[in-house]
């Protein structure tokens, strides 16, 4: 994709529908008894590999032009699967399932891309082999694929090392068939939509501070869900308006859950135009409509419990802090390591392509603000982050800035680029 500086953005847009809610929809609906319709899904290539996971486990799922309607079998009536289960791309699918095959009384190996095959999932194999599971990472090198065998599992109470809310989630899943209740501790919140979710569809979850703890389930039942609109599809519009110059934009039905509002918090830090218009809550998840105008950023620092509430929304977040007057510091942020890319190496990379002033420390970037920024050929190493973080710079750069591998977009946002087109003026 090609793009050149435009005067500026206006217009009003509503993103598509939650990666994370989207997914967990189509698990805990195949785990549940009787039908789950889930409307506004995101019919990214991450969620519609969970969608073929879990067909290849027995589950009818059918995809209608208005929802998605997943039939459930109940938390025993998955069937093994004669294939391989691909997970694709996504590092959701491939953790959050690890621990419901975890339980099963059948045997399975799951996949992925090459990407999937090099990110770590040792953090999930020693909490589910603590509670009893046998996992095999087949290459010997922690990662996928995985051969899991279905064993009987008992609880535990396991502290993470690192916020994520794959590793919670997988555990969680997992102290569904156990025998006793199962706990995670993190030494930060991370985003706690399985806990909202799995309480909605009947599970007794508790959370106390950073903890949650799961009871074993008898059953869960069926439900409807509405997907609010993804913040972190929308961060890059946010982005977009924040630093081009008499930029306004209105994005509806943004999902504004406190574990996943950092970028909010970040924007007003940096002292942005940004009006949030919330709604009642919906089951647990809340959302708003968010009104925003170009501004006049300044620097800040972005470090410790915050971290987790906008670990996807970092490579974007560096883009804002590149139009932004001062100093901006991303630390304890080493988890961007060990996404699809390294987010921090690349943003670095091509960053400092198109002019920026930036340093890649062990746990984040130093982004020195001000500078104009130039076109440039970015790589965006497969990573659909990068390149809608890419495709914002571009806007506000001189020259042509060409975006290789640009369709990884569609991995959570099918749309991104015409949705972009059309608000630029």
């Amino acid at each position: 994709m090609k793009f050149t500086r435009v005067k500026s953005i206006r217009g009003e847009l509503s993103v598509p529908g939650d990666k994370s809610i989207s997914h967990r929809a189509v698990m805990f609906g195949s785990l549940a008894e009787g039908t789950t319709a889930v409307r506004n899904f995101l019919r990214g290539a991450d969620c519609l590999s969970t969608i073929e996971c879990f067909r290849r486990l027995g589950i009818q799922i059918e995809e209608k032009p208005d929802e998605i309607r997943i039939y459930g079998k109940g938390l025993h009536g998955l069937s093994a699967p004669s294939q391989i289960l691909d997970a694709g791309n996504s590092g959701t699918t491939t953790r959050l399932i690890a621990g419901i095959l975890s339980g099963q009384d059948f045997d399975s190996t799951l996949t992925g891309d090459a990407s999937i095959q090099k990110r770590p999932m040792g953090r999930i194999i020693e909490p589910l082999t603590q509670m009893g599971a046998s996992i095999e990472s087949l290459s010997g090198n922690g990662c996928a694929p995985l051969r899991i065998e279905g064993r009987p599992l008992h609880g535990i109470h396991y502290r993470t090392k690192v916020a994520s809310a794959q590793v919670k989630s997988s555990i969680l899943l997992a102290g569904l068939y156990a025998d006793s209740p199962t706990s995670v501790t993190e030494p930060a919140l991370s985003r706690n939509h399985s806990e909202l979710m799995l309480r909605q569809f009947g599970a007794d979850v508790k959370t106390e501070g950073t903890t949650a703890t799961i009871a074993p389930a008898p059953r869960l039942a069926g439900q409807e869900i509405t997907v609010p609109g993804d913040i972190s599809s929308a961060a890059y519009f946010i982005a977009a308006a924040c630093v081009t110059p008499g930029s306004e934009l209105l994005i509806r039905n943004v999902g504004i859950n406190p574990t996943r509002d950092g970028i909010l918090r970040v924007c007003r830090m940096m002292g942005a135009d940004l009006t949030v218009m919330p709604y009642e809550n919906q089951k647990g998840e809340s959302a708003a409509d968010l009104l925003v105008r170009s501004s006049s950023l300044k620097g800040c620092v972005i470090e410790g419990e915050l971290i987790p509430t906008l670990i996807d929304e970092l490579p974007v977040i560096a883009v804002m802090a590149c139009f932004a007057d001062g100093t901006t510091v991303i630390r304890d942020a080493a988890e961007l390591k060990v996404k699809e890319s390294d987010r921090i190496a690349v943003m670095a990379e091509n960053l400092s392509a198109m002019g920026a002033q930036v340093t890649a420390t062990d746990d984040g970037l130093i982004i020195e603000g001000g500078r104009p920024l130039r076109g440039a050929a970015v790589n965006s190493h497969l990573d659909h982050r990068i390149a809608m973080s890419f495709a914002v710079a571009a806007l506000n750069a001189d020259g042509e800035t060409v975006i290789q591998d640009a369709e990884c977009v569609n991995i959570s946002y099918p749309g991104f680029y015409q949705d972009l087109q059309r608000l630029c003026l």
